[in-house]
């Protein structure tokens, strides 16, 4: 019988372990392959009982959905428990030798039975509040402030295994499944599809499972009589160690300053010293490798899955925790309060008139905390006009061609491609501050965000890799950016990576506007409404309508002045007047 990989939620996705063995007699619902994607880890289990017989994946692969696993002897599976019940059925019949081995054997029995009755009266004895007690449990940390709740994927009264996934979770940035806390029976689900949920807020009420907890005391009492002179965190670990076949991440981390936790959430450590560190916790290879990209010190992560197992939701929580820790810091030195103080009370309607409440899009909420890092900024912002006079007799050249071949070609591909340009000719614009403060990181590759409008809000997909792109192709990209984001298909990966922003307002009106940076980029560039203007022209002496297009760029004042401001604005406006300039 072929095991094969059910519904994932996403196209494929990477096998991180694998969790059973040729040989090993599984039951039905067991874990048998772990796997991880950019937006969740998944337990895949068993949809039918046998043996084992060939495992048809390996670590690292890349599995989607009717891909089979592993293949099942489901007969196995049954004669090995038939056989089992027949042995213990003619246990009984077989007579002693002679009356002595039948004393013996009466009186072993005996002794037995004695056993069992002190072992049961002791399980009596102890608190029973763990056995067959329902227990309400709240959600883990989502990575996000608030989540809908998409789908509920048990009903009241089933019986689950711990880590069997319980809610499926969505937010605009990815989709969690929820694993069960615990093993046991569901007694009263507290949410329902469409809540929306956050971090600790109560979801599901378990009767907890007698045999997990007889499992857990047995497995107490074998660690103690194992190593008795070894303490609870050490025997635990040890525990922990051998159930997973990983390296067990010390039970106990010294505490550290809060300077050095935001130093090991910034990105000071070689991708060599990462690898270094990451053999010493259990992680699987997606985990891994988003480590590696944030620079995040994997050892001071705390992994929140079965036996410590960290989730990337562990290393976005960890980044968020240090960055909440870092600006809590000069707020709390300059007296400054870090957040507005509550609304007056607006109920008196001689006094405030009339109001309505009207709720935020799930995309306004989430976008809020990322806006307000801006407190945090000291951000300028530069103006300039660029003469696209010839630019734009250009386009109107081409457009004609390009629209043929479906190809929409505004001037915002021009933008993009002329800032890209002057970005790799002014790299301190194409970075970030270190989170000490000591350190530029300049981007040796431009991806540039693109802002978007949608009915929800501002959304800002990211080109990859503009500097090498032709107009063309960035027009191209541009189109289809735009199409998935009002159409709420944009991927994690379209949303992830921006070193720079550039935001038009160019069919919208207006003379300028000042944007903000987004946070850790240090530049944002701002695009209003082309108008035609009068320009005078020293050779002639005389005025010309020309098409001016107004530019707007806020930037860090901590990594960039006031003077190279000024002089990336102009460099744009001259790529923009005349992109032959690109080539040269």
């Amino acid at each position: 019988m072929e095991i094969k990989a059910p519904d994932l939620g996403v196209d494929s996705a990477e096998v991180s372990e694998i969790m059973v063995q040729v040989g090993d007699v599984i039951a039905k619902d067991d874990n048998i392959i772990l796997l991880e994607s950019d937006k969740a880890s998944v337990e895949v289990p068993s949809s039918a009982a046998g043996k084992v017989t060939k495992i048809s994946v390996t670590v690292g692969d890349q599995v989607s959905e009717g891909v089979v696993l592993i293949e099942l002897d489901s007969d196995a599976g049954g004669d090995s428990q038939e056989a089992s019940a027949e042995e213990t059925d003619k246990a009984p019949e077989k007579a002693p030798a002679n009356k002595s081995e039948g004393d013996k054997s009466h009186a072993s029995e005996k002794s037995k039975d004695a056993s069992a009755s002190a072992a049961t009266d002791t399980n009596a004895s102890k608190p029973a509040a763990k056995e067959g007690t329902a227990t309400t449990h709240a959600l883990p940390d989502l990575g996000v402030d608030e989540a809908q709740v998409a789908e509920i994927m048990v009903s009241v009264g089933d019986m689950v295994t711990a880590d069997q996934s319980v809610l499926l979770i969505e937010s605009d940035k990815a989709s969690v499944e929820v694993p069960a806390p615990e093993a046991g029976k569901i007694e009263k689900i507290l949410v329902k599809a469409g809540d929306m949920v956050a971090n600790g807020q109560d979801f599901i009420v378990i009767i907890g499972s007698d045999a997990d907890a007889s499992t857990n005391s047995a497995d107490a009492k074998s660690d103690e009589a194992d190593a008795p002179d070894v303490n609870k965190e050490d025997s635990s670990g040890k525990q922990a160690s051998q159930t997973t076949g990983e390296p067990k991440q010390a039970a106990v981390k010294s505490t550290s300053s809060s300077n050095e936790v935001v130093a090991n959430a910034g990105g000071k450590l070689t991708e060599s010293q990462v690898n270094a560190k990451l053999t010493e916790v259990y992680a699987g290879p997606a985990v891994r490798k988003l480590a590696r990209q944030l620079g995040v010190d994997i050892t001071q992560v705390s992994g929140s899955a079965l036996n410590d197992r960290i989730l990337k939701e562990d290393l976005f929580a960890h980044v968020k925790n240090s960055l909440n820790t870092q600006q809590a810091a000069p707020a709390s030195g300059s007296g400054a309060s870090s957040s507005l103080p509550k609304l007056p009370d607006m109920s008196n309607v001689e006094i405030w008139g009339e109001s309505e409440t009207q709720d935020l899009t799930r995309l306004q909420k989430v976008s809020i905390p990322q806006l307000n890092y801006n407190t945090y900024l000291p951000q300028v912002t530069q103006f300039d006009v660029s003469d696209i006079t010839e630019t734009e007799k250009l386009r109107g050249e081409l457009k004609g061609g390009m629209k043929a071949e479906g190809v929409g070609l505004t001037i915002l591909a021009f933008i993009v491609k002329a800032t890209a340009y002057a970005l790799t000719q002014h790299p301190r614009f194409n970075s970030h501050l270190s989170d000490d403060n000591t350190q530029v990181i300049l981007r040796k590759s431009v991806n540039m965000g693109i802002a978007v409008a949608t009915d929800d809000g501002l959304i800002v997909p990211v080109i990859k890799n503009a500097q090498d792109k032709g107009i063309k192709q960035i027009a191209i990209e541009i189109g289809e950016l735009a199409v998935k984001a009002r159409d709420k298909k944009l991927s994690t990966k379209d949303l992830q990576g921006a070193s720079f922003t550039i935001s038009s307002q160019g069919i919208l009106g207006g003379t300028a506007f000042t944007p903000l940076v987004n946070w850790p980029q240090v530049g944002i560039l701002g695009a209003s409404e082309a108008t035609m203007q009068p320009h005078w022209n020293t050779k002639s002496q005389t005025f010309e309508p020309r098409l001016m297009l107004p530019l707007s760029l806020s930037y860090d004042h901590r990594v960039i002045n006031g003077a190279d401001a000024a002089v990336f604005t102009r460099y744009v406006a001259g790529l923009l007047a005349d992109p032959r300039r690109i080539l040269l």
